[in-house]
């Protein structure tokens, strides 16, 4: 009998020990899966992040340092000396004969020209289906180090000379719309399947805004950006105060405005009134 006992409690005791082992083992394998599990998802997202890089490096590779007269693709609505022309009709590349010309320079990520479409909006587009002006639009890409290596400002206008280019009876919703729908600074801003969405809300053919949501857009038109965007920092006639370009920019007839934050004013000049002076505005600032 006694035996039998000891027998058995060897038994019992290897079974134990033989059930903690494989406990053991399910722990490990377990533990295995999770750091391979964890080192698979770390893996895919240095491998994401460095296909965006890349392709980020290959996009900027792809401009070069060359004036805004020999880049090859041009937006079909824009002037020969840069921009787009809007007349009464809100139609990219028309303008209002014999009408004073506004110039409006404009980064869509910077907050100050959120400002200026706020004060100025609805009496841009008065002095336009009025006859009182031809605006004409220049977006650039100043503000491209403030969206975390997105490159919002080159995607953002890159998009609205696509959206001129492609379908001009848009371009004017568009542009009010980026600004509606404005990111803040120092974030990553909209991507480009956002912005397609708001191309397609504002009236732009979907086959169109397909083209910005896969990136033809920016390849597109992204040079072009880019040399407008030097042009304008290099041109003495558009510096402000301080000596350096910023946006938002406004000229009436190649004169800079700078009454623009006064609500009224800019409409007021344009139809031949006398704005009240003002201090010069923020801008913001090309360099840094």
């Amino acid at each position: 009998m006694s035996n039998k006992n000891k027998a058995q409690r060897r038994e019992e005791a290897r079974a134990e020990a033989l059930a903690l082992q494989q406990k053991q083992a399910q722990r490990d394998r377990r533990n295995r899966l999770l750091v391979f599990g964890g080192l698979g998802v770390a893996i895919a997202a240095l491998v994401a992040v460095a296909a965006f890089i890349l392709i980020n490096e290959g996009e900027k590779k792809s401009v070069e340092d060359i004036p805004l007269s020999e880049v090859e693709n041009v937006p079909s609505t824009a002037l020969e000396s840069g921009g787009i022309p809007v007349g009464s009709d809100l139609v990219a590349g028309s303008e209002n004969p014999e009408a004073p010309v506004v110039d409006e320079y404009l980064d869509y990520l910077c907050p100050v020209c959120g400002q200026f479409e706020e004060i100025n909006g609805a009496d841009v587009e008065t002095m336009l289906t009025s006859g009182d002006a031809t605006v004409v639009f220049h977006p650039v890409s100043i503000l491209d180090r403030m969206s975390s290596n997105t490159e919002y400002s080159t995607r953002a206008a890159s998009a609205a000379y696509w959206v001129a280019d492609r379908a001009p009876a848009s371009f004017y919703e568009f542009n009010e719309a980026l600004f509606a729908n404005q990111p803040e600074e120092s974030t990553a801003g909209l991507d480009d399947d956002e912005l397609a969405q708001i191309a397609e809300d504002a009236g732009v053919p979907a086959d169109v805004a397909a083209g910005i949501a896969d990136g033809t857009a920016r390849a597109t038109f992204g040079q072009y950006v880019h040399s407008l965007t030097n042009d304008a920092t290099s041109d003495e006639a558009l510096f402000n105060a301080n000596g350096g370009f910023g946006t938002p920019t406004i000229l009436i007839d190649g004169e800079r405005f700078e009454s623009w934050n006064q609500p009224g004013a800019l409409l007021s000049a344009v139809q031949g009134g006398e704005p009240a002076p003002s201090e010069e505005p923020a801008e913001e600032s090309s360099e840094g």
